[in-house]
């Protein structure tokens, strides 16, 4: 069993997968938004592949710690990911919220250095899918350290 995160945009939602040892999260793609049904089905696909137990969506915050806009937009997807998985016969897969202020920034900041580090630039559409899917990386990353730091990891799964 994995673990999906995922950091849900208006046109983008990018994903991440732990390993099967909650050890580490890796990016591994960035969704084009194009419908609910089809994005949702793309998640439910990609639960199979993985295996995944668990989805962890990032929740965009204020700075303060209040909802935003962006908040509502999240919660309503994540309803829709709810009722999707269910249908598809995965209700057993749980799926969390989790705060993700700064990710975004964390991952622009890391790219930047990851980009100058090797000497190379991307355009505008290849940095934001790499942005997408750091910051997805980054909110299962965080989410698994919290839950190791707990004692809340799952046991002997993956082994």
């Amino acid at each position: 069993m994995r673990w999906l995160g995922l950091d849900i945009g208006d046109k983008t939602i990018g994903v991440a997968v732990s390993d099967p040892l909650f050890i580490s999260a890796q990016g591994v793609t960035t969704i084009e938004r194009v419908g609910d049904r089809k994005d949702t089905t793309k998640i439910v696909d990609l639960v199979k592949e993985y295996d995944c137990s668990l989805i962890v969506c990032g929740l965009p915050l204020m700075l303060s710690g209040e909802d935003s806009p962006q908040t509502a937009k999240v919660r309503a997807f994540v309803t829709l990911l709810e009722n999707k998985l269910r249908s598809s016969g995965l209700s057993k897969v749980e799926v969390v919220l989790y705060d993700e202020r700064y990710t975004t920034k964390m991952a622009e900041d890391v790219l930047m250095i990851r980009s100058s580090e090797r000497g190379r630039g991307m355009d505008r559409r290849q940095r934001k899918e790499h942005v997408d899917r750091l910051a997805a990386q980054l909110i299962l990353q965080s989410y698994m350290d919290m839950q190791a730091n707990q004692g809340l990891l799952p046991k002997g799964e993956g082994l």
